[in-house]
């Protein structure tokens, strides 16, 4: 593999970030989805800032990006992560670097917050939300069903050490 290039993403890059989506949908426990959403569905959900893919050479090995929790102004500084690494280049240092600067640029951007909900067998994503700084906060049982069996979901979140501390 050459080396890593992180950059923003655009809509350009939504045939790259659907398909790895698809491969975390497939897996049964990256996501509750089923059916991969339009890009303009997707881009409505999803802050503009804080979008980011990790490249190497012309391939796109994965990607991160933010949702607002809440349209109330109280919660503007919290947002959910979504972070998603191609099937051939998981285990290879990618979701370090992509949460890594992800976090860079959501205090950029005022984010106090970060937080995520993880299904318990989603061993990888739980090790890097706590090797990045995430504590485990508890845990939503049987809060949705994915292919009609009760998901428990775990609650995961990072309190910036340089935003919302005042």
């Amino acid at each position: 593999m050459s080396a890593i290039e992180l950059r923003p993403m655009c809509k350009e890059d939504w045939a790259s970030v659907s398909e790895i989506y698809a491969d975390g949908m497939a897996t049964g426990y990256a996501t509750f989805e089923h059916q991969l959403p339009s890009y303009e569905a997707w881009n409505a959900s999803h802050l503009e800032s804080c979008r980011l893919l990790a490249y190497s050479g012309d391939k796109c090995m994965g990607w991160a990006a933010l949702s607002p929790v809440s349209k109330r102004p109280v919660y503007r500084g919290v947002a959910e992560v979504s972070i998603y690494i191609a099937k051939d280049a998981r285990g290879k240092g990618i979701g370090s670097r992509l949460m890594q600067t992800l976090i860079k640029e959501s205090e950029k951007h005022g984010l106090w917050t970060l937080q995520s909900g993880i299904f318990p067998e989603n061993t990888g994503s739980i090790h890097l939300h706590k090797k990045m700084g995430f504590r485990y906060i508890g845990k939503r049982e049987r809060v949705g069903k994915r292919d009609g069996v009760w998901k428990d979901n775990l609650l995961f979140e990072r309190r910036s050490t340089t935003i919302g501390n005042d």
